[in-house]
């Protein structure tokens, strides 16, 4: 039995400027013709959402909303980091769609680094962030989901090498699950920094490392990870200007 699987950092639905990309603009309808032509039977979305002054988390969350309204197909599960009144103004949160049901969802908190740096003028620190979960089934087996997006270090003068704290939970996480497992997410990963060989260690293998996914700079930033439940069909990066991200599917199988 064949699936398929998309991760996308979304960036709540701001395009691509490439003269301009902060100010670029906001067209959700842009994001969901991009998800309903990719029409995969699983999606995990990192910054679904865009932070708003004070932290305020909009209640209830209308790109996730307008998304799970219009992806008629599937079933979602959505969650915002914990409040953080300093919150800068770019994207939070983690949804996963499936075209299955999903169950047992799970929220696991990645506290941050204690790290201050510059923004803005002003000395700030890093959010939390964030590891969802949900379990579903294809062909009669269960699958293990789980969508993360981590501290890009890279962006405050860090490494993940140098404060591993945030991987380590995620490892702890996947090690925990003995069934067919699937993580996507934005990993936020530097050259020279860990991820790929730690979460192998784990036993865990992403399905392509080789194709930036970034267009600020050359990086290999968003991943799918699986376990040994699970062989790879067929992997490609899929270039949009919906986001400053590229998007990452793979066709799956389960391992007999």
């Amino acid at each position: 039995m064949k699936f398929s699987a998309l991760t996308f950092n979304m960036q709540f639905g701001q395009g691509w400027d490439p003269v301009e990309p902060d100010r670029a603009p906001i067209l959700l309808d842009d994001t969901l013709a991009f998800l309903s032509r990719e029409d995969a039977d699983i999606i995990f979305l990192q910054e679904v959402e865009r932070a708003q002054p004070g932290g305020k988390q909009v209640q209830p969350p209308p790109n996730f909303t307008r998304l799970h309204d219009a992806l008629h197909e599937y079933h979602g599960v959505f969650a915002y980091p914990r409040v953080n009144p300093a919150e800068l103004p770019f994207g939070i949160a983690l949804a996963i769609f499936a075209k299955t049901p999903l169950v047992d969802f799970q929220a696991v908190d990645l506290p941050p680094a204690p790290l201050d740096f510059e923004f803005d003028g002003a000395l700030v620190a890093p959010s939390h962030r964030q590891l969802i979960g949900a379990k579903t089934r294809i062909a009669g087996r269960t699958l293990q989901l789980f969508n993360t997006h981590l501290q890009a270090f890279f962006m405050i003068n860090g490494s993940s090498n140098q404060h591993p704290e945030q991987r380590a939970l995620v490892e702890a996480a996947l090690r925990d699950s003995d069934a067919p497992t699937l993580l996507g997410g934005d990993f936020n990963c530097a050259p020279g920094e860990h991820l790929v060989e730690q979460f192998a260690a784990a036993g865990y293998r992403t399905a392509q490392d080789t194709e930036a996914t970034w267009r600020r700079r050359p990086y290999v930033m968003d991943h799918l990870f699986y376990n040994a439940g699970l062989k790879v069909e067929h992997v490609e990066v899929l270039p949009t200007l919906c986001s400053d991200h590229h998007a990452v599917r793979a066709e799956f199988r389960l391992a007999q």
